[in-house]
């Protein structure tokens, strides 16, 4: 298990040097046995509350749901009643986990503080799926609350919140707490293979590594007469950086972060980026880009050379290619994950439950036996990459991981209410200014 790493200043890259990335919490198998109980009230039944009832979120209360035979879904919070009945509705047409529902009225918050109403509420185990930017005071939060988290990827959208994560994820270690990200590849039992094979050196020393997420368009909700900014921007959250942290750090962190693993989560010593907004040129799709492709550097010499895009139209490719001495791996390969080396090719047989329940299943056995899992400090550096990323191709000039990661530039809307709320500039590379750390 990573551990979390607390003894040096958080501003130095060696706070995120020489841990593994290889979440070793027990096989599918091992993980469905449920030990003795610990951790939540004296008729054993584990209490979830979900924070944020979007799509990821309404998956994510499915699989906790069914990762355990005695666990009730008791609260829920969103900022959007909608949103919340129609979550709830979703998992009340499934069959299996319909018998688990106990949420009244009572528990159904809404607003800006509907977290902190859910985490009042008697939970033990919390769901944090909201918009990225709401991570970190989510997390804390959970965490001084002494909840066990689920915390969906990214974690943050700047580097102050990646720094107050680190900060709460020793928090968590220090509490004997659970926390176990949506970074959800990690949990993939066939990458996880593989990915041990690389460790221990198949296919050499790592020289090169190639990841692309070039997908499609996305999802975009419109905007109706009677919603405010602050409602426009947090139901199109996508498209606002200081909502989702651009698609590199949305969608593009997964890609970045299996190339993490791979490094042992080392950092990057520096990104250089070349990025836009080529077709995303309407007002309703905010401040973010389009596409970035940055190159990461480290300091044994290797380069992530890395891209992302979303744009309609275009050719998809969704891939993983690591490069060493004796051999190459593609951690995406079709049916499964393969490594070709000295002449010699191996492709994952074993078994492939789904990620999204493997996530679920290992966190409330965890909970259940006492042993603790925290994913917190790999899910921060990784989120990290995204954002010294993005900071790269807004502003167009190389930028090292320790400038990026001290950084004071904070996103965060002045105040957290339904009303006006401008949007910032679309960033111009090379016009745009890199924002450090203040004097």
């Amino acid at each position: 298990m990573p551990r979390v790493i607390g003894t040096e200043p958080p501003a130095s890259r060696r706070n995120f040097l020489k841990t593994s990335g290889i979440v070793v919490a027990g096989t599918a198998v091992a993980s469905m046995a449920m030990p003795r109980m610990v951790h939540a009230g004296v008729d054993d039944t584990l209490k979830i509350g979900l924070i944020g009832c979007g799509g990821r979120g309404t998956g994510a209360a499915a699989d906790a749901l069914r990762a355990d035979k005695n666990i009730k879904l008791v609260a829920m919070g969103d900022a959007f009643a909608d949103r919340l009945e129609q979550s709830l509705k979703t998992l009340q047409d499934e069959a299996r986990i319909k018998d688990k529902l106990a949420v009244d009225n009572d528990h159904k918050f809404v607003g800006f503080d509907a977290y902190k109403k859910v985490l009042e509420s008697g939970i033990d185990v919390v769901l944090l799926t909201t918009p990225p930017h709401f991570r970190p005071m989510h997390f804390k939060a959970a965490i001084e609350a002494g909840k066990h988290v689920f915390c969906e990827k990214p974690v943050a959208v700047d580097a102050p919140g990646v720094r107050s994560v680190l900060e709460t994820a020793e928090l968590a270690k220090q509490k004997n707490l659970n926390v176990v990200s949506g970074l959800c590849w990690r949990y993939d039992l066939g990458k996880r293979e593989a990915m041990s094979k690389i460790l221990d050196g198949a296919i050499g020393d790592v020289q090169v590594m190639h990841s692309t997420y070039n997908t499609q368009a996305l999802w975009h909700h419109g905007r109706k007469p009677e919603w405010s900014d602050m409602e426009f921007q947090m139901r199109n959250w996508l498209y606002f950086t200081w909502l989702s942290g651009d698609h590199i750090a949305e969608q593009h962190v997964h890609s970045l972060d299996k190339a993490a693993w791979v490094m042992h989560d080392e950092p990057p010593v520096k990104a250089t980026s070349i990025a836009g907004r080529q077709v995303r040129t309407d007002e309703k799709y905010g401040n973010v880009f389009d596409h970035f492709s940055t190159v990461y550097e480290y300091a044994n010499g290797v380069k992530l050379f890395s891209s992302c895009r979303q744009q309609a139209g275009c050719s998809t490719d969704v891939n993983d290619h690591f490069i060493g001495t004796k051999g190459y791996a593609q951690l995406m390969a079709a049916p499964a994950p393969k490594i070709v080396a000295g002449g010699e090719t191996w492709q994952y047989r074993g078994p492939k439950p789904s990620m999204y329940q493997v996530e679920h299943n290992e966190l409330f056995a965890a909970v259940r036996s006492g042993k603790t899992i925290n994913n917190g400090t790999y899910m921060a550096r990784s989120t990290m990459m995204a954002v010294l990323g993005r900071m790269s191709g807004y502003t167009g000039q190389t930028i090292s991981w320790d400038d990026a990661f001290n950084s004071d530039e904070d996103l965060s809307p002045a105040k957290y209410e339904f009303g006006p709320l401008s949007v910032p500039p679309v960033a111009l590379p090379g016009i745009t200014k890199f924002v450090g750390k203040k004097a």
